[in-house]
């Protein structure tokens, strides 16, 4: 059962970002204070990518553990309630994620995907490092 009502539930859902999130900032942030320069959700690129690092032809995208279905996160929790319909919604979402991981790939693209469980502050200062360490050297 839910602990909200229709109204209410829907408000919240309503509420919720596609871009320009605390995740992606988080990201973008670290990225600028290395010196690393980016475009932000470039359509030109399939899937729009949250950040493109054209120098190093990177591209990141920083997905939501829920809304991309994380596997094996503790984030990432199929709702009791509608839960066909957000069953197929995130597997679509995943359907639709690899499709443009691989034709990003096919174009050249080195891509990188951060989850939000990542940034969480327990191991956000490993990720960034490794993220950081995946461009600079993805390119020797």
């Amino acid at each position: 059962m839910d602990v909200h009502n229709k109204e209410t539930r829907s408000y919240n859902m309503s509420c919720i970002k596609g871009k320009n999130t605390k995740p992606e900032e988080i990201v973008r942030k670290y990225l600028f204070s290395h010196g690393l320069r980016y475009r932000k959700n470039d359509k030109k690129l399939p899937g729009t990518p949250d950040i493109v690092l054209p120098k190093y032809k990177t591209v990141i995208f920083v997905n939501g553990c829920f809304w991309h279905g994380h596997e094996n996160c503790r984030y990432f929790v199929v709702p009791k309630t509608n839960t066909e319909f957000w069953t197929n919604k995130i597997e679509t979402n995943r359907q639709r994620d690899n499709r443009k991981i691989n034709d990003l790939k096919r174009l050249g693209w080195n891509v990188i995907v951060i989850w939000e469980c990542q940034l969480k502050k327990y191991v956000i200062e490993d990720t960034l490092n490794a993220v950081l360490n995946g461009i600079l050297h993805e390119n020797d």
